[in-house]
């Protein structure tokens, strides 16, 4: 007997499944194929003295064994090279099958319940969609940071320069921190880093203003350099702790994409108050004792400068106004119902899609009609909206020009309790070729696909695809085809011959550019060389490449696809109203600890309520469904600092 089983009686020492936090694909020193792991604080805990007791003894050469157990018999036992607590890797020749394999029995030890085949939730975007998202994101920093350095330097003069100085401190640590944690910007982050821009600056102007009432009193330089930032400091933090307590809430109770933006949020607030308190006060320091000035010049609006306002006796005025302004914006709310909430919190699903070419003066509501025209059933028209989406970068959206337009459509129709079956995706694709392929003034931008015969893989020097099968597949539309697109078509298609995940199917092949021999790494290609691995049978090759032709050859291409199954979408409307009222009760707490008077803390939401109101009722006008709740609970937060906190 070359090895024996030992394990714990008692099933409470065992590690399990129940364990585990994560397990994925990576690849160890050398290259190769591994399964990392992370185990939760129990886990870490037992895994820590399991493994610590059975050290290997280097000296003799001797290594144990951890074994891994499903159904009562050894799956693998890979060698114990070292003490393992939080997290660990598992290395060894492996191919990516038997990567598969393994990651699929520790995850069955990890889940109490199956996993369904179809997402309940899916967002899909091309990587032209996806360019464009990201150049229009950076384009938005850039804008507004231009905005803010014209106006803090031509308002606030030398004050403003130091503010723009910190400003751009405050963007480097930001994406300093942001690449030190490994953060991926998603765009809610995005928009999280332009708020951060203006928080930051709200920062300064705090203290600018203190430092002018300073110099109106009659102080000098230093003095009032001295109290404005002493004055403003508590102000700041107060501020600031209140968005970073909304900012945590988002954290823990948000969805990914509404994660990343607080993350960014959070980073962005600690550097602002970081750099706005400490660099800027040195700045300062450092202009006085070597200027000497008798006063530090700052613009002014006309007619305001020293004027006192009476906002509380007009407050009837303000309180009718605001009355009016909330009832007829609730009217709008209710009247409009479910179609103030996107796809997000009622479920369904939304794509774009591109007509190549279609009449000058067509109309998205004369789209509309002619989808709803041949949905005979009403079965998708009755729940559908419809957008035409314009300013791809790159792309000329004038349709007297080249007639390209992107639309996109949304409907809640689900099945079976899931936004993305295969019976709702034909539906939707069906549905959008039958209204347009009748039509010669109308023609959708599709994909024809090409085949070559598969062929046997000669080369011994890879084992892994020796004795496989290549594939040449030509992919010709309007535009070369990305090679994430390709690539994607293929890992669905081979999924659905084998019955598998397309995340896994994607490690059985690989696609390289096959228009320009000497470019195989290319990006965007006509043509694709499809390696299949030896471990994927001939036949299997044959039905991919006939279900991916069936699937999108001829076919209307979904430039974007998203989808929410109900199940998500009653989660989300559950999430955001967790994160409204956690977010409430953080700034009544916070108020009332700092304060000591709790009424302090109920002022400022019976202010921050009226605010939210104001905004709820303003959604309607746009008539755009609201999508990202996380701006409204950060609104709460800002309103809050803003009112209560000076």
């Amino acid at each position: 007997m070359d090895h024996v089983l030992v394990s714990y009686e008692d099933e409470n020492l065992r590690v399990t499944g129940e364990n585990l936090n994560n397990v994925y694909q990576t690849n160890d020193e050398n290259g190769r194929l591994a399964v990392g792991f992370r185990l939760n604080i129990i886990g870490a805990t037992k895994f820590g003295e399991l493994t610590g007791a059975n050290e290997p003894d280097r000296s003799s050469g001797f290594y144990r064994h951890l074994a891994i157990i499903l159904d009562g018999e050894v799956f693998s036992a890979p060698t114990l090279n070292e003490r393992i607590s939080g997290s660990g890797q598992i290395s060894g020749d492996f191919t990516g099958e038997e990567i598969n394999e393994l990651i699929g029995v520790l995850k069955a030890g990890a889940l109490e319940v199956p996993l369904k085949k179809e997402p309940v939730s899916e967002l899909t975007i091309s990587p032209t969609l996806g360019s464009d998202v990201q150049k229009k994101g950076v384009a938005a920093i850039g804008i507004a940071s231009i905005a803010v350095v014209v106006f803090m330097i031509g308002y606030y003069r030398f004050s403003g320069i130091v503010a723009v100085v910190c400003l751009l401190l405050n963007l480097v640590l930001v994406m300093g921190m942001m690449i030190f944690i490994e953060a991926t910007f998603t765009l809610p982050g995005l928009a999280g880093l332009v708020l951060t821009i203006g928080m930051a600056v709200d920062a300064n102007v705090l203290i600018f203003e203190r430092i002018r009432e300073e110099q109106r009193r009659g102080g000098t330089v230093r003095m009032a350099i001295q109290n404005g930032f002493g004055r403003a400091f508590t102000t700041i933090v107060d501020a600031n702790v209140t968005t970073l307590l909304v900012a945590v809430v988002l954290y823990m109770i948000g969805t990914d994409q509404v994660r990343g933006f607080a993350v960014t949020l959070f980073i962005g607030i600690v550097m602002s108050m970081f750099t706005a308190l400490y660099v800027g006060r040195l700045l300062f320091d450092i202009w006085e004792r070597r200027k000497r000035r008798e006063q530090l010049k700052m613009n002014s609006l006309p007619g305001i400068a020293g004027r006192e306002f009476n906002f509380v006796g007009r407050r009837r005025i303000a309180a009718v106004v605001s009355l009016l302004v909330i009832v007829c914006g609730m009217a709008s709310v209710v009247k409009r119902g479910l179609s103030n909430f996107d796809i997000d919190f009622r479920g369904g699903r939304a794509v774009s899609f591109e007509l190549r070419k279609s009449p000058v003066e067509a109309t998205a509501e004369d789209i509309r009609e002619k989808l709803a025209a041949v949905d005979k059933d009403n079965e998708l028209s009755d729940s559908m909206s419809l957008e035409e989406l314009t300013g791809i970068e790159g792309e000329d959206q004038d349709t007297s020009t080249d007639g390209r337009r992107r639309f996109r459509l949304r409907t809640t129709t689900t099945e079976d309790g899931s936004a993305e079956t295969d019976s709702v995706n034909e539906k939707i694709q069906n549905w959008i070729d039958m209204a347009f392929k009748q039509d010669a003034e109308y023609e959708l931008t599709t994909m024809s696909v090409t085949s070559e015969p598969e062929s046997k893989i000669n080369d011994p020097s890879d084992a892994d695809y020796h004795t496989g099968h290549e594939v040449r597949v030509s992919l010709v539309s309007d535009d070369k085809v990305q090679r994430e697109n390709a690539r994607a078509y293929v890992a669905d298609a081979l999924a659905a011959v084998r019955g598998g995940d397309s995340s896994q199917a994607e490690l059985d092949f690989e696609i390289r550019a096959a228009d320009d021999p000497g470019e195989p790494g290319a990006a965007v290609a006509t043509k694709w060389a499809i390696r299949f691995k030896k471990g994927v049978l001939r036949d299997q090759v044959k039905k991919t490449i006939a279900t991916m032709t069936e699937t999108i050859d001829g076919k209307p291409q979904f430039d974007e696809v998203t989808s929410f199954a109900s199940a998500v979408a009653n989660e989300m409307r559950q999430s955001a109203v967790l994160a409204m009222l956690f977010s409430l009760i953080a700034i009544v707490g916070y108020i009332w600890f700092r304060f000591q008077r709790i009424d302090f803390g109920l002022a400022a939401v019976v202010a921050l309520v009226h605010d939210v109101l104001v905004v709820l009722g303003g959604w309607p006008l746009p008539a755009w469904p609201p999508r990202k709740w996380g701006s409204m609970a950060v609104c709460c937060s800002y309103r809050t600092s803003r009112s209560t906190c000076r």
